[in-house]
């Protein structure tokens, strides 16, 4: 009989990871697994008691002390006040370092900082300073793993808080910006590229369970760093508005000029802002393509052009960008930025930018939302009658539906712009007026293809 409870007592460590070999105080064994099975239901309560006698025993034994015992702390922390609030608290942020010193490779040196730096925050512990910190080590020192989308938005916020404070230089803010944008990129290609080569298999229904899960999570995770983006170029605000940025890169561009990364860098920032037709872009630009003629540099000399009204000059250094560029997903950014640029004087080559952006990004939905807008303002251009001109806005809203389709964080706009596209196609009795039921009109204008007109 004890042969068999120590059978299934090993067999439930089995479960969580652990090898017998491992194994050096058995009472720690039995600990382990009873807290496991307690923590995997949710019975924090009950999981405690055995989890801090393998805690403060054997905290090497398995991971699953760590895994578990964050659940747990994070429990004891949301039910508890006053003084024993503080202790778990201060409980947590040991095991954080913890984890670190006995799993590295489980737990780097970039996730304990980024959930110390967050514990620390939400319960509004430590200064912004004493946060910055923990976030810059992690994020110099283990950038590869620095992920959670919460801790970059933490890190360059509190970066701001200390320049408004006067405790650092704009510029240390406008590098920080650069690179968290970068990291946020690294990690936005990687989750796009899965999300790319799943979506075939998505339209033909012909995903496995996991695949599925995958591609949740990876859509899931992308829109976090989207969400995340937005959130950091609204922390920014005005201090990179081009009363700052003109100055401050007249100032340091003779001693920068030779550096290809920071010509780069200002002048995507003095882009962004509109900042452009200061003769100080000029410079930035042209310095930057002699140095080292990019796709980076192409672009912006064909955003010069395009400034100076020498539309196809623009376009011709806007597709040497593309030629010269072998980064799939910095080529569908790029391809959909030509295509805004361009979406009001010359809709047709702007949806064929689009359509190229496609290539590169099938899941771009902020792409088919940029055409079905192309489709919708050319609604009185295309058809001999008003009926085939009003038809377009089907084909606009086709479109947009598209674009929630390959990108479910878009959804919610893309159905609000089908439906004001479709409200404004031709009703149901101008279909039965016209005797269109069901036909199909053919658009013979920049937007070509057809449309079916529905069946009444």
């Amino acid at each position: 009989m004890k042969k068999k409870v120590l059978t299934f007592l090993f067999g439930l460590v089995g479960v969580i990871g652990m090898s017998i070999a491992q194994a050096q105080n058995p009472e720690c064994i039995t600990n382990l697994s009873i807290f496991a099975e307690h923590a995997k239901v949710k019975n924090y309560d009950a999981a405690h008691e055995p989890w801090k006698m393998v805690r403060d025993n054997c905290p090497e034994l398995n991971s699953a002390t760590f895994v578990y015992g964050n659940r747990i702390l994070e429990d004891r922390i949301k039910k508890a006040s006053g003084a024993e609030k503080t202790s778990n608290i201060q409980e947590l942020l040991k095991l954080y370092d913890d984890s670190y010193k006995y799993f590295p490779k489980k737990f780097p040196l970039a996730k304990v900082n980024s959930d110390k730096a967050l514990l620390m925050f939400n319960e509004k512990l430590g200064s912004d300073q004493e946060i910055y910190d923990l976030l810059h080590t992690a994020f110099t020192q283990d950038r590869a793993n620095f992920k959670n989308p919460r801790a970059l938005y933490l890190y360059f916020s509190e970066l701001v808080n200390l320049h408004n404070s006067g405790n650092k230089e704009l510029q240390v803010v406008f590098n920080t910006y650069d690179d968290v944008n970068e990291r946020i990129e690294e990690e936005s290609k990687t989750l796009s590229g899965t999300i790319d080569k799943l979506l075939p298999k998505e339209e033909a229904e012909t995903l496995s369970s996991k695949e599925k899960r995958t591609l949740k999570r990876s859509r899931t995770n992308l829109g976090s760093y989207e969400k995340i983006r937005t959130s950091i170029d609204s922390k920014l605000g005005a201090l990179a508005n081009c009363e700052n940025l003109i100055p401050l890169y007249q100032r340091n561009f003779e001693e920068n000029k030779g550096d290809a990364v920071w010509l780069r860098r200002a002048a995507g920032r003095m882009d962004a802002k509109e900042c452009t037709d200061d003769p100080l872009f000029v410079q930035l630009v042209e310095a930057l393509d002699v140095i080292e003629p990019s796709a980076s540099s192409k672009y912006f000399l064909g955003t010069l052009l395009d400034k100076q009204g020498k539309t196809a000059e623009a376009i011709d250094y806007f597709n040497q960008s593309v030629e010269l560029e072998t980064d799939n997903f910095k080529n569908a950014r790029t391809l959909y930025k030509i295509a805004v640029k361009l979406k009001n004087r010359q809709p047709a080559t702007a949806r064929r930018y689009a359509q190229k952006a496609l290539e590169y990004q099938p899941s771009l939905g902020s792409a088919y939302l940029l055409i079905a807008s192309l489709y919708g303002n050319a609604a009185n251009q295309c058809g001999e009658t008003p009926f085939e001109k009003r038809s377009i806005w089907w084909k606009a809203a086709e479109t947009a539906r598209r674009a929630g389709r390959v990108d479910p964080s878009l959804k919610s706009r893309a159905n609000k712009a089908a439906n004001s596209y479709a409200q404004r196609a031709p009703s149901k009795q101008d279909i039965f007026q016209a005797g269109m039921s069901g036909k199909t009109i053919n658009f013979k204008c920049w937007v070509g293809g057809s449309i079916k007109v529905p069946n009444l």
